[in-house]
């Protein structure tokens, strides 16, 4: 699950878009959307610290992902970067490191 946070206000364009946006691509990733007002506390400590100058600011796992008009073209290619790496995370090997004895010196004669 991807958790998306969306600092919005009231009675913006984008933020309506930004709304349309995220409910057409949940239909095809795990994202767990949770909205916050900007002119909130909690907005302003998150667009301060994550740099957001207007809305909508879409952070995404925590980071800031856009701000402004959204796109789902760009969104959606990063989400595919996002699970292609983790699914070939997933599918690589991974082993056991063994751990071994350095060389030997070789005798030196006696």
């Amino acid at each position: 699950m991807i958790d998306v946070v969306v600092l919005s206000q009231s009675e913006c364009h984008f933020c309506e878009l930004a709304e349309q946006v995220l409910q057409r691509v949940a239909r095809d990733y795990p994202l767990a959307v949770r909205h916050i007002a900007l002119a909130s506390e909690e907005g302003q400590a998150l667009a301060s610290r994550h740099g957001v100058m207007f809305a909508p600011g879409i952070l995404l796992a925590g980071r800031l992902f856009s701000y402004g008009r959204p796109s789902e073209r760009r969104l959606r290619r990063h989400l595919d970067r996002q699970f292609s790496a983790r699914v070939s995370q997933a599918e690589t090997p991974h082993h056991a490191v063994e751990v071994s004895e350095p060389p030997s010196m070789p005798e030196m004669g006696r």
